[in-house]
């Protein structure tokens, strides 16, 4: 059983609402104000922090590998998520945003960077912090995309620097879908249930106001 300093690990539940369920009796560990879509498959050695939200139909499987999924972080409906057998998790930072249908393959996303739709990160990548990934790109594998780059195309190539555009719809995503997943965490759409909420979205103005 994991074991975590900050809160316990979730216990699985199977059906038509979604699965969280351990591997080889390593459970997920998902803190209590993290919002799980029904419909989500969380397997393994899987950690997820506080505000972080996983969408409907994702696949997040930490079978040979571990995944780490830091606080105030989105992936976005139809993603899938895993890792290398051998030398690579995946490491998801904070405040990062991964659009619809996503693929992240062992591959670390540091914090405030961002995946558009379609996305695909490969093996041993890395998107250095606050970096942006084109709707569609391909990011091949062992690839270092540096700190603050846009990269687009299929292989991605770095096509400019992020620019106050940018990094306004950064800054603008993630808080949306931290407060989204409280939202939708109170109206009882959690699939770990009641008991698991998200808290009450105005709470979660308070703490991104103070930050």
């Amino acid at each position: 059983m994991n074991n975590h300093p900050e809160y316990p690990a979730t216990q699985g539940r199977t059906g038509h609402h979604g699965m969280i369920r351990p591997f080889q009796g390593r459970w997920p560990v998902i803190h209590p104000d993290a919002f799980i879509a029904e419909g989500a498959v969380i397997i393994g050695d899987v950690e997820i922090g506080a505000r972080s939200s996983v969408w409907y139909g994702c696949v997040l499987r930490g079978d040979m590998n571990e995944i780490r999924v830091g606080e105030d972080s989105n992936i976005q409906d139809g993603t899938v998520v895993h890792v290398d057998s051998k030398s690579y998790g995946t490491y998801i930072g904070d405040r990062v945003t991964i659009g619809h249908m996503a693929l992240i393959h062992a591959a670390t996303l540091e914090a405030d960077s961002m995946v558009g739709m379609r996305g695909t990160i490969m093996d041993g990548a890395v998107l250095g912090r606050g970096s942006l990934i084109a709707a569609g790109a391909l990011v091949t594998p062992g690839k270092q995309i540096p700190a603050g780059e846009v990269w687009a195309g299929s292989p991605a190539r770095c096509l400019r620097k992020v620019s106050d555009k940018d990094q306004a719809m950064l800054d603008y995503i993630w808080p949306g879908y931290s407060k989204l997943g409280a939202t939708f965490g109170a109206e009882g759409l959690d699939q770990r249930g009641s008991d698991q909420r998200a808290p009450d979205h105005r709470e979660l103005d308070q703490k991104v106001s103070a930050e």
